[in-house]
């Protein structure tokens, strides 16, 4: 008997089994997984990997990016860059602002890379190879870079650091240049994310059990709009923001909880419900064309689908195929999805140390 949960549209259904696709074993321990967002490009999946060896002297952080067509027929591998130990990697969104509004398309696309020796890259694919060359890289700092966004105009990115601090970085003719850094949180900052809307807003979480907003119009060092430290009782470990509801955000935390929050009046967000997914919410990816659905990775209790309608939230689907740590995970943005074809997703995810990468097709969806 499959096990019975509920379906996008409400309905309860038995789902047998997961419709795997196809799987592949990663030269490192795997953390992230990136779906390129641009359009014609959407086949085109990134993985980074973060590989510790003890070495005599001292530890050796090695890691790499594979870059792969990713279909419903299955996984090719296009590329390989080796690179020090990656904790992030994200695509610019394809998207720039003009004059205040998201809907040039940016020039080309670009990886950020975030490393363990502190390091920000970004690499551009090449658009017929479909091949990864770096472009620039800058020293944030001599502590780790654990996370990295883009801001909504295509040219900021921000980091988060090992020692707790943020860095905001400029993107200008192909450099890369530092234009703030402050020491937002008092032990590693594990996630960042820019306001989509709102682009002098960037939202942090650490392993202070804190949830951070910051304003960074101020150009010495960013000012704080709130700070919320009482909510999670352990690290939160991952932000996302609705891409059709600027105003609600998610977070994910160690304590195993995903919460949902109201932040209309700035401030002071309003925590408005939250569920226990089991494991360590790692990350949250919300798809960018089916409201209200999630992506979670949850550590030690695999990958979860969440519909989130208002104050109800519920678990569509878990997947259980992988035997280690649930890190990476991400929604193909599928070109089909645009004419209500919802049965043509895939969903890409992998785990640590059993080093392996896989994609799928969710049976809730259908």
């Amino acid at each position: 008997m499959g096990v019975r949960w509920i379906s996008i549209d409400g309905t309860r259904r038995d789902f047998k089994r997961v419709m795997d696709i196809a799987s592949f074993d990663l030269d490192g321990n795997a953390d992230s997984v990136e779906f390129c967002p641009y359009p014609t490009l959407h086949q085109l999946l990134a993985a980074a990997t973060y590989t510790l060896q003890q070495d005599e002297d001292r530890p050796i952080r090695s890691g790499s990016i594979s870059l792969f067509s990713a279909t419903a027929s299955g996984l090719k591998l296009l590329d390989r860059v080796q690179t020090p130990g990656i904790f992030d990697i994200k695509w610019n969104s394809g998207v720039r602002e003009t004059n205040g509004t998201s809907n040039s398309i940016a020039p080309h696309p670009l990886l950020a890379q975030a490393t363990s020796d502190g390091f920000l890259t970004l690499y551009s694919l090449h658009p017929i190879e479909f091949s990864l060359s770096e472009v620039c890289k800058e020293e944030v700092s001599s502590s780790m870079c654990l996370c990295v966004d883009w801001g909504s105009n295509g040219n900021s990115i921000s980091v988060g650091l090992s020692d707790g601090c943020v860095s905001t970085l400029a993107l200008r003719e192909d450099q890369l240049q530092i234009t703030q850094s402050w020491a937002a949180h008092e032990y590693e900052t594990w996630t960042v994310l820019f306001d989509a809307c709102q682009s002098q807003l960037l939202y942090t979480g650490s392993d202070d059990c804190s949830f951070s907003c910051w304003d960074l119009r101020q150009k010495s060092s960013s000012s704080m709009v709130f700070r919320n430290s009482k909510s999670h009782k352990m690290g939160v470990c991952s932000i996302a923001q609705c891409p059709s509801d600027s105003t609600i955000l998610l977070t994910g935390s160690y304590d195993e909880f995903l919460r949902v929050w109201d932040v209309r009046c700035i401030s002071r967000p309003v925590m408005e419900t939250s569920v226990c997914l089991g494991g360590g919410v790692w990350r949250l990816k919300y798809h960018p064309l089916i409201g209200g659905l999630v992506l979670a990775a949850c550590m030690h209790n695999g990958f979860a689908i969440v519909k989130i309608d208002g104050e109800n939230v519920n678990i569509l689907e878990t997947y259980t195929k992988h035997d280690s740590l649930a890190y990476g995970a991400d929604w193909q943005r599928a070109a089909c999805v645009d004419d209500g074809n919802k049965s043509g997703l895939l969903v890409a995810t992998c785990s640590f140390y059993d080093r392996l990468l896989r994609i799928w097709k969710p049976y809730s969806l259908e």
